[in-house]
């Protein structure tokens, strides 16, 4: 099945302050994590991805080229300092989006331990609700949606005027306006109930995964 109208927009502006060092950068079965997210995203069936990155971001810049991603479909957020919304909002905004671009998949850039069948089963979840906001429920907690989140452009291209502090607030701010409908896709992913956010939870997503520490090549 093609996914062609659906982008992935992978997350990559943060700081990895409790990390201690660049989360997209660190190594991740042979590659790099933004390297494995490119790649799991287009074997999910996306018809693109694209990555937002901090201006002057040499580092994730050069990856970017080790991996493949064409410079036109980096999004640079000069506002990264104001959070993860700000990254959302600035990739739809981003003028480098075609017309055959119908929704986007908003990914953390910290979320390699997912499993690809998670990313295509929510794919195909979304293909069967077109028009609605669509996030994963992880079956073992108490139902909170998690990342990643699909956004039909017609709810994104209203991110330029909200005055919400977070992409929370937006989706429920619009959600109890009428404004867009969510729904739920039910998982039994445990990635979905990992942060990556320390040197500890780096080794426990590791782990979890099965994925030998190999640096990249």
């Amino acid at each position: 099945m093609s996914f062609s109208p659906l982008a992935a927009v992978i997350l990559g502006a943060g700081a990895s302050s409790r990390m201690g060092s660049p989360k997209l950068l660190l190594p991740w079965g042979g590659t790099t994590v933004v390297g494995h997210l490119v790649a799991q995203w287009r074997a999910a069936g996306v018809g693109r991805v694209a990555v937002v990155l901090r201006p002057g971001d040499v580092a994730l810049e050069k990856e970017l080229d080790r991996i493949g991603l064409p410079p036109g479909d980096r999004i640079v957020n000069p506002r990264h300092g104001e959070g993860m919304f700000s990254s959302v909002v600035a990739a739809a905004r981003w003028e480098g989006w075609g017309a055959e671009t119908e929704a986007w998949a908003f990914a953390l850039g910290d979320q390699p331990h997912l499993r690809t069948e998670t990313l295509a089963g929510l794919l195909a979840f979304h293909a069967a609700h077109p028009g609605r906001v669509c996030q994963p429920v992880f079956l073992m907690t108490e139902g909170r949606p998690r990342h990643p989140v699909i956004l039909p452009r017609s709810v994104g291209m209203r991110l330029g005027t909200t005055a919400a502090a977070t992409l929370r607030d937006f989706l429920e701010e619009e959600e109890r306006s009428g404004s867009l409908v969510r729904q739920g896709w039910p998982s039994d992913d445990g990635g979905l109930s990992l942060d990556l956010d320390t040197p500890e939870d780096y080794r426990k997503a590791l782990a979890a995964a099965s994925v030998p520490f190999t640096p990249p090549t």
